[in-house]
C-alpha cells in the first residue's frame, strides 16, 4: 500500500539520488515553488544527488535557463535530463529517417541545434538531419503544438492524415499529454501523438515513462559521481509518466497528488484523501511507493 509523507525530508538517507519531475513539481511553468525548491536544497544538503527528469522536449541547456528564469536556484538540482535530449539521440541516430517534417513551436528551435556535449560529438559523426515539407519526408519530428495556448490537436487532425497516409514514423519528443501553466491546461506533443496512433500511425517514444530517458539519466548520475549502483527515488504528479516509468525501471516512486491530479482527493490539496487515493491508483492497476501534497 503507498505511504503517504508529509516530507522528503521524512526519506533522509534512503535514497542516494532522487529523479524529480518540474512542471506540477518544482513550478507551475510562471514560478517555482519555494517549499520544493526547499526540500530539494535540503536532499543535496544531506548528501543526495537531485536528478531533474522532464518530458520537455528540449535540451538541457534550454530547460536551465527556463528553470534560472522562474528563480530554480541552481544549488537545488545537479543534473538536467530531458526528454528531449533522449529524443535528440534518437534523432540524431535516424529513427526516423533524415529527412524529417517538424511539428513544434518557434521555442523548440534549439532540439535541432542546440546539443548536450556527449550528443553534440555523437551528431558529428553523423550525416545531417534536413527539415523538409511533410510531403517530402521520410518521419515527423513532433516537439509539440505551434501554439499551445491556442490549438489543440483536432487543429492538426489533416496533417496527421496525411502523414498516416504517407506511412511515416513519428518521434515524439515529449509523451506529456497535458501540463499546467499557471492555471491553464495546455497540450503536450504526446497529446498529438496519440491522435496519430489512433489514426493509426506509428509513433516513437524517448521520454518518461519510456526507457531511454532513463538509460540517459542513469548514465549521467554515473560521470556525476554517484554509487555505482543507487538508490533511486522517481519524484512526479504523472501516473503515467513519472510513476509508470518509475515502476518500471524497479525504482521506488513519489507520487505528487497536488499537481496535474489536484482535485480528485478531496479538498486539502497538503493531505489527500486515503480512501479517494488507494479507489484512484486501483483503477490504474498502480502503486506507487509514496504520496504527498505538494513536494516540501
Amino acid at each position: 500500500m503507498t505511504e503517504i509523507i508529509q516530507s522528503l525530508v521524512g526519506l533522509s538517507g534512503r535514497y542516494d539520488a532522487v529523479f524529480c519531475d518540474l512542471w506540477g513539481c518544482l513550478h507551475n511553468g510562471k514560478a517555482a515553488f519555494p517549499a520544493a525548491v526547499a526540500a530539494l536544497q535540503g536532499f543535496r544538503s544531506a548528501g543526495g544527488k537531485v536528478v531533474l527528469l522532464t518530458n520537455a522536449p528540449r535540451p538541457d541547456s534550454s530547460v536551465i535557463r527556463q528553470l534560472d528564469g522562474l528563480g530554480v536556484p541552481r544549488d537545488a538540482w545537479d543534473i538536467v535530463v530531458t526528454s528531449g535530449d533522449a529524443a535528440q539521440m534518437g534523432m540524431l541516430s535516424g529513427a526516423v529517417g533524415r529527412r524529417v517534417h517538424h511539428i513544434g513551436a518557434p521555442k523548440d528551435e534549439p532540439f535541432f541545434t542546440d546539443f548536450a556535449e556527449d550528443l553534440a560529438a555523437y551528431a558529428k559523426t553523423q550525416p545531417p538531419i534536413l527539415r523538409v515539407p511533410l510531403k517530402e519526408a521520410e518521419g515527423i519530428v513532433c516537439t509539440g503544438l505551434r501554439d499551445d495556448l491556442t490549438e489543440t490537436p483536432a487543429d492538426y487532425r489533416a496533417a496527421l492524415l496525411l502523414g498516416k497516409t504517407l506511412g511515416l514514423p513519428m518521434l515524439c519528443a515529449n509523451p506529456d499529454i497535458v501540463v499546467d501553466m499557471g492555471d491553464k491546461r495546455l497540450y503536450c506533443a504526446g497529446a498529438l501523438a496519440q491522435a496519430y496512433e489512433t489514426m493509426g500511425g506509428t509513433a516513437l517514444y524517448f521520454g518518461k515513462p519510456h526507457p531511454p530517458i532513463y538509460d540517459l539519466a542513469r548514465r549521467r548520475l554515473s560521470e556525476a559521481g554517484a554509487p555505482s549502483d543507487p538508490q533511486i527515488l522517481c519524484i512526479g504528479d504523472g501516473i503515467h509518466t513519472d510513476i509508470q516509468g518509475g515502476i518500471g525501471e524497479g525504482l521506488d516512486t513519489l507520487f505528487i497528488t497536488g499537481g496535474l491530479e489536484a482535485e480528485r482527493f478531496g479538498p486539502d490539496v497538503e493531505n489527500p484523501n486515503r480512501r479517494l487515493l488507494d479507489d484512484w491508483f486501483d483503477v490504474r492497476e498502480l502503486s506507487p511507493t509514496y504520496a504527498m501534497g505538494r513536494l516540501r
